[in-house]
């Protein structure tokens, strides 16, 4: 069994897209180890099948079926995910104030031109650095008001993504990885 974190974008958001975790829970049910963390729609299952494509289509499909709304999803396996913490450039900066920290986790790699495109924006005083499939963003004023916003992502980068601060990107991990 591989264990896997599950992401799913725009649920609960507002009162729209409205999914109970207990009742997430009892549709992933064909996985094994299932778990929620916080409203947002994280997820933490193991399954035997190695093709995250299939699996990130199968959650979807899931709830299409149960609910009647499109829900994007984006499944990683934990050593995704250990990469993805670990590798968070702005955290070299030795006075950095975390809860300003953001990891986009993007479908796909975009294509190089995209990568260029987006990367002549500037949002300043944000920031943003994309590196393969994630995006780590830095939000100093918080990322409520900024311009800098998960649909510009996804818009010119021509890819589906979904974003998690900093405390959850931590909480996922330690959810996921057992003590050693």
């Amino acid at each position: 069994m591989i264990k896997y974190i599950a992401l799913l974008r725009g649920i609960n958001v507002s009162g729209q897209k409205k999914i109970l975790m207990a009742d997430l829970r009892e549709l992933l049910s064909n996985f094994n180890n299932v778990q929620t963390y916080i409203q947002s729609g994280n997820v933490i299952f193991e399954s035997g099948n190695q093709k995250i494509k299939e699996l990130e289509q199968q959650i979807h499909t899931i709830i299409l079926k149960k609910y009647g709304f499109e829900v994007p999803v984006i499944v990683k396996t934990v050593k995704e995910w250990k990469y993805a913490f670990n590798n968070n450039p702005f955290l070299k900066e030795s006075t950095i104030d975390t809860k300003q920290l953001y990891v986009t986790f993007l479908s796909e790699i975009p294509s190089e031109e995209n990568v260029q495109i987006m990367n002549q924006l500037d949002f300043s005083p944000d920031e943003f650095i994309i590196k393969n499939n994630l995006i780590y963003s830095r939000y100093p004023n918080g990322a409520g008001r900024s311009k800098m916003t998960i649909n510009i992502f996804e818009r010119k980068l021509n890819v589906n993504a979904t974003s998690r601060n900093w405390n959850t990107v931590s909480k996922l991990l330690t959810l996921s990885s057992p003590l050693t």
